[in-house]
């Protein structure tokens, strides 16, 4: 059995919330993955060097300069950062982008109506390369990068990662996904942090969508979640990553 853990970059830009997480995730027995985000921290770092950043609808808009910033954050700083925790913590981790090994092959998102620059959606994942790690006791860390094929850095979604890399593996093996962020769950009332839905399903789903309790935001996450149910993955959990070993948070069910 195979856990694929997603951590969102709200946790990985604050010291304390990361070294939490990776106590609790380096405590975790078995087969893991471990896909890591940190949009803020490429903000940041941007913001840092005089570079503003472009969001459209929420997502980031990823220029050649901007490409430059995550490419150095997300597989440099952040994901260096969190291996080097791991290792300290006694988990033989090993930091990969998408590239390294060819391991998240990608092409660049064509322009609709919003040119969002070098993104990527993913073709396929090296699920050999994974195994073949996994199987060493090598533990798989992540950054949101995928490549082209063509010489080219493509940055890519990390719940998206997540996602296909556990449908990937999981027509190998039993895998399960867990998406870990900065709240206990999905909540009914954003107000009320309290207010966790235990189990969604596709028909709650929908009614919870037309009920518009379910933000705009979280769409594309429980989007990611059922698809991977689709694809063939165990379970799909979405939780508080600072929890991830109480089995809290929201169930994603058939």
């Amino acid at each position: 059995m195979i856990k694929v853990i997603k951590v969102g970059g709200g946790i990985i830009e604050q010291d304390d919330n990361l070294n939490t997480f990776l106590n609790s995730f380096s405590k975790i027995k078995g087969p893991k993955v471990l896909v890591h985000g940190g949009g803020r921290l490429a903000t940041k770092v941007a913001e840092d060097i005089g570079y503003k950043t472009t969001m459209v609808e929420g997502r980031r808009v990823t220029d050649k300069k901007m490409l430059e910033i995550v490419t150095m954050v997300y597989g440099g700083l952040a994901n260096k950062r969190i291996v080097a925790i791991l290792q300290s913590k006694g988990t033989n981790a090993m930091g990969l982008s998408g590239a390294d090994g060819s391991l998240i092959t990608a092409h660049k998102r064509p322009v609709e109506k919003i040119d969002y620059g070098w993104v990527g959606d993913i073709d396929g994942v090296n699920t050999n390369l994974l195994i073949k790690l996994i199987h060493s006791n090598i533990v798989p860390v992540i950054a949101p990068l995928s490549h082209d094929g063509n010489g080219n850095i493509l940055n890519t979604n990390a719940d998206t990662i997540a996602s296909e890399i556990s449908k990937a593996l999981a027509k190998k093996e039993e895998t399960h996904l867990i998406l870990g962020f900065e709240l206990d769950g999905v909540l009914k009332d954003f107000n009320d942090k309290s207010s966790v839905i235990e189990k969604i399903n596709p028909q709650s789903f929908e009614e919870l969508k037309s009920e518009g309790i379910i933000s705009e935001g979280m769409i594309p996450k429980l989007s990611n979640a059922f698809n991977a149910i689709d694809a063939g993955v165990t379970s799909v959990r979405i939780c508080n990553a600072l929890k991830i070993g109480d089995n809290a948070g929201t169930l994603i069910s058939k």
